[in-house]
């Protein structure tokens, strides 16, 4: 391969890394979290006595996996026409997975998708710590369509840290984040939010985040659970010291009848 075409071949790959960056290790982030699985309901999708349990999970999972494939495919064909020489045809690879990463992708089963409560967090990771690093540069950048990739760019980077260090003592600020993204404009997808925020305190119970207040608000104000809005109001305050949020948290358990 002589210098000119090298060079053609890394502009041909420039948009793909522009927009979402590690393009060769995004499958594992777009998949529920490797270890430990979370369990399958048992009484429905996620909702007690709900029928089809079984048959539910078992969609959702085909659909996980059909993605991860879909997006290994694109990837794969890219490679090989780079490797052909075959500029043009990457390009339509590049472009449709472009595309494919700015699809925002329901959870279904949240059980699916967010890693149980009790995680041990304690390892300094530096491999960790360098997505959560990169991640931060992207998260809340640009305006428009540079913000919503941006967006994506960072909820990859934050998942693929979830996915490959369990065990990293980043995890409860990576949940934090994520609550905080998938609670913004660029997704909306509310109860995903408030599952991560609450996950933040779980895997952390010492973190300074106003995680619970955050999960409760959303439980709360959106009239998603308001038992579990309760409960969180009164864990704060009971365990927490921050006298704006004790007060909050007092004003919304009056409003709600949970003294």
């Amino acid at each position: 391969m002589n210098a000119s075409f090298r060079l053609m071949a890394q502009t041909a790959g420039t948009l793909a890394l522009l927009y979402f960056a590690f393009v060769t290790t995004l499958a594992m982030a777009q998949t529920p979290p490797a270890q430990p699985k979370p369990k399958r309901p048992v009484s429905g999708a996620g909702v007690p006595g709900a029928p089809g349990a079984s048959r539910d999970a078992d969609m959702v999972e085909r659909l996980l996996a059909s993605r991860k494939e879909y997006q290994i495919a694109l990837e794969s064909l890219r490679t090989h026409y780079v490797n052909l020489g075959d500029l043009e045809r990457a390009r339509f690879a590049e472009e449709e997975l472009i595309q494919y990463h700015r699809i925002v992708k329901n959870p279904f089963l949240l059980e699916l998708d967010v890693p149980p409560p009790n995680l041990q967090g304690t390892t300094n990771i530096p491999e960790a710590n360098e997505l959560y690093r990169r991640a931060m540069t992207f998260k809340d950048k640009g305006w428009g369509n540079d913000y919503t990739d941006n967006q994506r760019r960072s909820e990859i980077l934050l998942q693929q840290l979830l996915s490959n260090h369990s065990t990293s003592n980043k995890i409860s600020d990576t949940a934090y984040q994520l609550g905080d993204l998938y609670e913004g404009k660029a997704y909306k997808q509310y109860q995903r939010a408030a599952l991560y925020y609450e996950r933040a305190h779980q895997w952390n119970p010492l973190t300074s985040t106003d995680a619970r207040l955050r999960a409760a608000r959303i439980y709360d104000r959106l009239g998603i659970d308001r038992n579990r809005a309760i409960e969180l109001y009164k864990e704060i305050v009971q365990q927490e010291t921050d006298t704006q949020r004790i007060q909050e948290a007092q004003r919304r358990l009056a409003d709600l009848g949970g003294r």
